[in-house]
C-alpha cells in the first residue's frame, strides 16, 4: 500500500483526486488542508472514505509540516488516535494554492506569499522524508497568453501575466531547484481549466450554470479587435477526474533525477481534447440546460488587469506514452450540468 500526502485535499481538484484514489487504488491518503481559502469540507463529506486508509489534518502549510507531522513521518511512525501505523510517504501531490486570479489581481501580496511559503515548506518536507516522487501540481497560466495557432509544449518560456500565475511560476522555481541541489523527486504537470462536480461558482463552468438557472446576464470577456468586435477568449477543459487519473497513471512511472545524470526534470501537459471559446462553452451550457443564454460581452481589460485571451498546451506526450482521458469533453459537461441543477446548493 503506497502512502500518500496530498496537499490541499478539501480543494475542488484536490477532492476529485481523493475520491478517485479511493475508487482506484488502495493508496493510504494523508490529506493537509488549511480550509483557508475555498477548500470546505462539504466536498469532502460527499465522498465514500474508507476509515483504514485516510487521514485528515488541519494545518496551514503557511508554516513548517513538521509542527503537524514531520517529526512522527520522520520516525516511520504515525500516532492518529493512538493507533501506531506503518509510515513513510512514497508520494506527495502539492496541490494547494490560493487559486483565483481575480482575487490575486486585487491582493497580490496575499497569493503571492501564500504560494510561495506552501511550496517552500512542502519542498522541505520532502527533502526530510525522501518520497519516491513529489508532484507539484501546476497550471497552463505560467505561459501566459497563447498565440492563435500555437500550443505550448513542455518546457516552453514562462511568461505569467497576473500575479496567480507567476506565484505558480515561482512554485514551479523553487521545486526544480529543489530536484536539482537535494535530489527530491520532482514531476511537474501543467493542466489547463479543470471542470467537474463541487465546484465554486467564482469559477466559470459553474458561474454559467448559476446564471442561466437564475434569469441572469452572462458577462463574456472580449479583447477589443480595433474594429468595433471583439475576440472571444477561449480554453481548454479537463474534468478533475482525468486529473486524478494521469497522476495515478505517471506514479508508476520511473522519475527522472539530477544524480542520475538527467539535465531536467519530468514535466507533462496535461490537456482536455475539446477547445471552446468562452461563448461557446456558455451556449452549449444553456443548450445542456434547455434554457436561453442571455449574455453581454465587456472589453476583458475593464474587468481584470493580465486577462489572457487564450490558453493551449500540447499534450502529444502523455498521448504518445499511451495516456487516454477516461472521461470525455461533452461527457463531462453534460454530466456536471445535469449534477449540479440536481444539488442547487452547491451554486
Amino acid at each position: 500500500m503506497k502512502r500518500v500526502l496530498l496537499t490541499g485535499a478539501s480543494g475542488f481538484i484536490g477532492a476529485h483526486c481523493l475520491k478517485y484514489f479511493f475508487e482506484k487504488t488502495d493508496w493510504f491518503i494523508i490529506a493537509l488542508d488549511s480550509f483557508r481559502h475555498k477548500g470546505t469540507y462539504s466536498r469532502i463529506s460527499e465522498i465514500d472514505i474508507p476509515a483504514d486508509r485516510f487521514l485528515l489534518l488541519r494545518h496551514d502549510l503557511s508554516v513548517p509540516i513538521d509542527d503537524v507531522l514531520g517529526n512522527k513521518i520522520v520516525d516511520n511512525r504515525i500516532s492518529p488516535d493512538g493507533d501506531i501505523l506503518d509510515s513513510g510517504i512514497d508520494i506527495v501531490i502539492n496541490m494547494a494554492s490560493d487559486s483565483a486570479v481575480e482575487r490575486s489581481v486585487q491582493d497580490p501580496a496575499s497569493c503571492w506569499t501564500n504560494n510561495c511559503n506552501l511550496i517552500l515548506n512542502t519542498l522541505e518536507f520532502a527533502r526530510s522524508v525522501k518520497p519516491k516522487v513529489f508532484f507539484q501540481v501546476s497550471t497552463d497560466e505560467v505561459y501566459g497568453d497563447c498565440p492563435e495557432g500555437h500550443t505550448h509544449s513542455e518546457w516552453d518560456s514562462i511568461l505569467p501575466s497576473n500575479p496567480y500565475a507567476a506565484s505558480k511560476a515561482a512554485q514551479e522555481a523553487l521545486a526544480i531547484s529543489y530536484w536539482r541541489s537535494f535530489d527530491v523527486p520532482v514531476v511537474i504537470t501543467n493542466t489547463m481549466n479543470n471542470i467537474g462536480e463541487w465546484q465554486d461558482k467564482e469559477k466559470f463552468l459553474p458561474k454559467i450554470i448559476w446564471k442561466i438557472a437564475t434569469n441572469q446576464e452572462m458577462e463574456i470577456y472580449g479583447e477589443e479587435d480595433g474594429s468595433g468586435g471583439y475576440k472571444i477568449g477561449s480554453r481548454f477543459y479537463l474534468h478533475a477526474q482525468n486529473h486524478a487519473d494521469v497522476l495515478v497513471w505517471l506514479s508508476e512511472k520511473p522519475v527522472s533525477s539530477f544524480s542520475d545524470g538527467s539535465f531536467l526534470p519530468d514535466r507533462y501537459n496535461v490537456v482536455g481534447d475539446v477547445e471552446l471559446s468562452n461563448l461557446e462553452m456558455a451556449k452549449l451550457v444553456a443548450e445542456i440546460m434547455g434554457k436561453k443564454l442571455n449574455y453581454r460581452i465587456v472589453p476583458s481589460n475593464s474587468v481584470r488587469k493580465g486577462y489572457d485571451r487564450r490558453y493551449a498546451l500540447d499534450g502529444s506526450k502523455l498521448k504518445d506514452m499511451g495516456w487516454k482521458q477516461p472521461i470525455s469533453f461533452f461527457d463531462s459537461v453534460e454530466r456536471i450540468v445535469k449534477w449540479t441543477l440536481d444539488n442547487p446548493w452547491w451554486i
